[in-house]
């Protein structure tokens, strides 16, 4: 693939346009500075080779210092382990090497396909070593040999691993979609719901999978749940038919702020109340609402009663969890509605979109702020954990996943 100059200048200007127009500035940039360096490069970008191009393009939407933020192609050649082959990485933070070594495998991925399992280590992709910190990138629509082994080492193998062609568009960044929800009985009485993503910008198939789970828990006798949100990539609105579940009333989860109503100054009482719709003619008579109005808006929960599972819940998080997965655990932990349990999420909380920027490329742009009850701001700081569990990649390769246990305990120790 090639771009010639009047291309170039052409996705440079709707990078410039967009930005300046649609970027939530979380951070607090002097857009008057960023300008003046995104033209004082743009030269450079126009006459370099087309790797310097998008990466001097990514570097610029770097320094707007906000997660959501990225440039990619329709038909993308590398991306990460999560996005690609449905796994999360972590590093020995006791070896010399500082080697990689699979956290989250999702259900059904490509990584799971070939029997990759937590806490097994990955030594090189393609006959390349892989050392942190720089996290091993994936292409598309190939195959990749990677050699791995065991924690300790055994087991050394070499798997070919596919990964399926992946098209971004104007709804959806290149993501290979993990299954997103899977449930089991964990022990008597204790329910277990891991959701990797909330898959569709609305949630509803999402929301009918849930419900399906959850149904299917409570009729084999499960009081107690814990939700295993580990690695998930965020999504949509489907996250808050699970906040509604974990309440029984209409309560709100949070609150979204677009630029224009913070120029025009915020007042959250001024904010309306719009509860989770639960049908397509409820989405349809909302988006009518708001589709010439300002979208900052409280979210509610739905209502749904009282559940078997209230007061003894516990949520499971890692440092990959992302997006709507923290909207949900930060609104759970606020609100003291279930125990937080691992580790600090990842602090990406923005609502995004996708823009066409020409060419096959697009500009993916935060579009709006995301706030809990009390305002306080997820993004760049975190869900911090109620109890705070590392975990040892050797055990978790031996198959004792220890923030697991951790929660099995707490919510069977619940009256």
């Amino acid at each position: 693939m090639s771009l010639n100059k009047k291309q170039r200048l052409q996705i440079l200007s709707t990078v410039r346009k967009r930005v300046l127009g649609n970027h939530f500035n979380v951070a607090g940039i002097d857009y008057t500075n960023w300008s003046k360096v995104f033209d004082d490069r743009s030269a450079g970008l126009v006459d370099g080779d087309l790797p310097q191009f998008e990466a001097g393009i990514q570097a610029l939407l770097q320094e707007l210092q906000s997660s959501h933020t990225g440039f990619y192609n329709e038909r993308p050649s590398r991306l990460f382990s999560q996005h690609t082959i449905n796994a999360t990485l972590a590093t020995f933070e006791d070896d010399a090497d500082k080697r990689w070594y699979f956290l989250d495998v999702f259900e059904d991925g490509p990584a799971h396909k070939v029997g990759i399992k937590p806490g097994d280590v990955l030594h090189k992709v393609d006959g390349l070593a892989c050392l942190s910190p720089t996290q091993p990138p994936f292409r598309t629509g190939c195959t990749h040999v990677l050699s791995v082994s065991g924690a300790r080492g055994e087991d050394g193998r070499e798997v070919s691993l596919v990964i399926p062609k992946v098209k971004g568009n104007k709804n959806l960044p290149p993501i290979l979609p993990p299954k997103s929800i899977v449930h089991s009985v964990l022990s008597p009485g204790v329910g277990l719901v891991r959701i990797t993503w909330f898959p569709g910008s609305m949630g509803l198939e999402f929301a009918q999978s849930l419900d399906a789970a959850i149904a299917d828990l409570k009729a084999k006798n499960c009081e107690r749940l814990i939700v295993d949100l580990r690695g998930n990539i965020g999504g949509g609105l489907g996250f808050a038919r699970l906040a509604s579940y974990l309440c029984p009333g209409e309560v709100v989860i949070g609150y979204s702020v677009t630029p224009k109503r913070l120029r025009k100054g915020l007042r959250t009482a001024d904010l309306e109340h719009v509860r989770y719709p639960s049908s397509k003619l409820g989405f349809a008579k909302t988006l009518t609402r708001f589709a010439l109005r300002d979208k900052s808006i409280f979210l509610m929960t739905q209502g749904l009663g009282k559940q078997p599972f209230h007061g003894r819940t516990a949520i499971l998080v890692n440092h990959w969890t992302n997006s709507a997965a923290e909207m949900l655990a930060s609104f759970a932990s606020e609100n003291k509605l279930a125990t937080i349990i691992g580790a600090k999420t990842a602090g990406n909380v923005l609502g995004a979109v996708n823009f066409k920027a020409g060419a096959g490329y697009f500009l993916r742009l935060p579009i709006f702020g995301w706030y809990t009850t009390k305002g306080n701001c997820v993004e760049g700081n975190g869900v911090i954990p109620d109890l705070a569990v590392g975990v040892d990649p050797y055990r978790l390769n031996a198959g004792v996943d220890e923030q697991m246990i951790a929660a099995n305990e707490l919510v069977s120790s619940l009256p």
